[in-house]
């Protein structure tokens, strides 16, 4: 997949589209420090260097192809190339992939930037095997120490340290190193994960906000026992008490106007004619506030502990990661979003996490762009933009860039 002249968009995106897709659904399955993943990073090598943009990349394996330009704090733009379990194939890497045309389509028109612009990729945004999303840019900035985050654990029992060594990232004592002092400004392009921008009939879009989110963990423990001999009046089920609770979440969420779900279960011991002994489920819970969110997961968290006394279960409760809301700079919206041909582009709030919250929460100064997704659908093979707004996209961000870096 060498490339000796830079690519254009639809090239690139026509290289990395099979790159881990499942035959048999059509979504994607690129997890962190695994071979799919690790190929999209093999690519986005190929296409930097093509470019002659100069390569760095820290010791938690997130990169960045510098455009070296002019002097000073950096223009940073990029995303993310890993994926959810069985996800689309826009969420992520449009932003790469998009980040890398502007910054060709800007040397194409001549542009010369006062300031670098970097091209970035971070790594395990999604969460979808060490369980905490924007991973790389909260180890990047410091948001997260090494000391917690080496032990973290996926689903076969690897640990985050080890899983980076095998991909060749073996640093015994990596630091953090992605600050202010480092970046004027941070701008990600991503697809959007909802329907505004459908029903505006825009294609672009600017970010205001970010809502509150965070990944709460209930372990129910019972009593295993035989399914057909054990009379219903006897049993202490775990999964009764988790199937109430995923009800009792639901209800909370639509009554409030906000989001709770559950989306990932595991039953022990997973037997069709038993009686399980535990059940641990994730529950995925956003909301405008976060007073709001810290009233819904109580809310919720209460009527759990009410049904597990009626079960004779056990339930304990663990926030494995809260992220607060994030109010990006509305002077820095404004500036991006005023005074195109076209007219303004519109400003929303998205309900869904990027790294982009995580580097603006740590101090930098950051934006975000949406594509239109004709879909409305995220996090699943359904996901879609078209090309002629991806492209829209592209020109937007490479106006965005030139307007920053100048």
């Amino acid at each position: 997949m060498g490339a000796s002249v830079p690519d254009h968009f639809e090239d690139m995106w026509r290289a990395i589209e099979p790159l881990g897709r499942a035959e048999r659904s059509g979504g994607y399955f690129r997890q962190p420090f695994a071979s799919a993943e690790r190929e999209l990073d093999a690519w986005f090598v190929e296409q930097a260097t093509a470019r002659g943009l100069r390569l760095e990349a820290d010791a938690f394996g997130n990169r960045v192809a510098w455009w070296d330009s002019g002097s000073g704090p950096g223009v940073l733009t990029g995303s993310h190339l890993d994926s959810v379990l069985d996800g689309g194939a826009y969420d992520g890497p449009l932003g790469v992939v998009s980040a890398l045309a502007a910054v060709e389509l800007l040397r194409d028109r001549g542009f010369r930037p006062a300031r670098p612009v970097g091209v970035s990729v971070f790594v395990e945004e999604e969460g979808s095997r060490f369980g905490l999303a924007c991973l790389g840019s909260r180890l990047a900035t410091g948001a997260l120490t090494w000391d917690k985050a080496r032990g973290l654990r996926d689903r076969d029992g690897v640990r985050l340290d080890e899983a980076m060594a095998s991909a060749g990232l073996d640093d015994e004592n990596p630091q953090p190193w992605l600050g202010s002092e480092r970046l004027a400004c941070f701008v990600e392009l991503h697809v959007e994960q909802g329907r505004d921008l459908v029903d505006r009939g825009e294609a672009i879009g600017v970010a205001s906000r970010i809502w509150p989110h965070g990944r709460y963990r209930f372990d129910i423990s019972g009593e295993p026992n035989h399914a057909g001999t054990t009379r219903m009046e006897d049993r202490r089920d775990p999964m009764l008490t988790y199937a109430m609770t995923a009800l009792a979440a639901n209800k909370q969420a639509r009554v409030a106007g906000q989001r709770a779900t559950f989306g990932r279960v595991d039953a022990t011991p997973n037997s069709t004619n038993s009686v399980p002994s535990s059940v641990t489920a994730w529950m995925d819970a956003r909301c405008e506030t976060d007073e709001a969110l810290a009233s819904m997961v109580d809310a919720v968290v209460r009527q759990a502990e009410d049904r597990a006394a009626r079960d004779g279960t056990r339930l304990t409760v663990t926030a494995e990661s809260v992220s607060g809301a994030v109010d990006f700079d509305p002077s820095l919206a404004q500036r991006i979003a005023a005074d195109h041909e076209t007219g303004d582009w519109p400003i929303l709030p998205t309900q869904a996490g990027h790294d982009a919250g995580i580097l603006s929460a740590q101090g930098i100064l950051s934006a975000m762009l949406f594509v239109r997704n004709p879909s409305g659908i995220s996090h699943s093979p359904a996901e879609h933009a078209e090309m002629p707004d991806c492209l829209a996209g592209v020109d937007a961000l490479a106006e965005t860039l030139q307007r920053l870096s100048s």
